[in-house]
């Protein structure tokens, strides 16, 4: 999910290991694109693989009208792809600051 995010061309590629804090999920994959357009197209190009070479579908996606901060749960992955505005103003990074962070390039 991280690479296919950077194929997009997604920045700040963050893999944010979840287990030890979350019920719910094990890792967040967080991503950034230069505008709604871009968000989109990366949420885009990630749905689209996953279902056509894993067949693997969100359980639930949100954030699509404005695209400034999608969400795509696939369960044990949430993929969060935002706008660079919109990553600085939640920083999600901070607020699970506690958590282990990989580099998507050391997972690909």
């Amino acid at each position: 999910m991280a690479a296919l995010s950077e194929e997009k061309l997604a920045t700040d590629v963050t893999i944010l290991d979840m287990r030890a804090v979350c019920d719910y999920t094990d890792f967040f994959v967080l991503a950034t694109g230069k505008n709604p357009r871009q968000t989109h197209a990366i949420h885009e190009e990630v749905l689209g693989r996953l279902k056509a070479e894993e067949r693997l579908l969100p359980r639930s996606t949100s954030g699509l009208p404005e695209a400034t901060w999608i969400v795509d749960d696939y369960l044990d992955v949430v993929l969060h792809v935002f706008t660079p505005e919109t990553r600085a103003l939640y920083r999600l990074e901070d607020l699970w600051n506690d958590v282990p962070k990989l580099e998507a390039a050391a997972t690909a």
